[in-house]
């Protein structure tokens, strides 16, 4: 999908922070790049369509940031977010588990596997950070804050105010999913928080479904940016 400035894809309100706002802040800023993963890729096992159009964007952003992190899936075989995990059961399916309800996904992203290494072109090894999530295999990990039972802190907030981080940026796949999610919960864990709209791919591209996602953000206090707006201030 290519974003465009409709108004399913405006950048909104929250600009990036002036540089005394940022010496008064304490002036780190970190890049967010959730799940650039071969499984999200076309040809993956839940691939994301058009994923891999966003690589060279992610890379350029990248290469502005001292502060990367990486998310990853990263999911024992049997992960109870996995439709061959419920027999009887089919992808994009949802059952009731101990934390609420859980979409049953393809089996994708089994830690060790080649759909779960990050994609070849990525610029991973400018990682500070590599954070490994749904690694419990009965709880399934959108956010890289936040678990899905929404009680298991992966330690990503702490990381971040440790190196004096107080705003940051969120591209990656899925836009609808784990980009959404840990966008939401940066805000919530009080950074200043904008997700990179054409470093980004949903699942879902109707414009209706990117209506909701926009409202949800705005209600949270995130802010949506371009990569063209950023990259000459990162």
């Amino acid at each position: 999908m290519t974003m465009t400035r409709t108004s399913a894809g405006r950048a909104q309100t929250a600009a990036p922070l002036t540089d005394d706002e940022k010496a008064a802040a304490g002036g780190a800023r970190a890049l967010i790049v959730v799940d650039v993963q071969n499984d999200f890729l076309p040809g993956g096992a839940l691939a994301v369509p058009g994923g891999d159009e966003i690589i060279d964007t992610v890379n350029r952003l990248i290469a502005g940031f001292e502060t990367v992190v990486l998310t990853a899936d990263w999911h024992p075989a049997e992960h109870a977010s996995f439709a061959a995990s419920h027999p009887g059961r089919r992808p994009f399916e949802t059952v009731r588990l101990d934390y609420g309800e859980q979409v049953l996904w393809p089996v994708h992203c089994v830690a060790g596997t080649p759909g779960a290494q990050f994609a070849r072109m990525l610029a991973a090894d400018a990682a500070a950070l590599i954070l490994r999530k749904g690694m419990h295999v009965s709880c399934d990990s959108y956010s890289g804050f936040l678990e899905a039972d929404r009680r298991t802190r992966t330690g990503l907030a702490g990381w971040l105010s440790d190196r004096g981080v107080t705003e940051v940026f969120v591209c990656g796949l899925a836009l609808d999913f784990c980009v959404s999610a840990t966008a939401v919960d940066a805000a919530r864990e009080g950074f200043r928080t904008q997700v990179v709209l054409d470093a980004s791919r949903p699942i879902n591209a109707d414009p209706e479904s990117l209506r909701r996602l926009e409202e949800l953000w705005q209600e949270e206090g995130v802010g949506t940016v371009f990569s063209t707006e950023l990259v000459h201030a990162a």
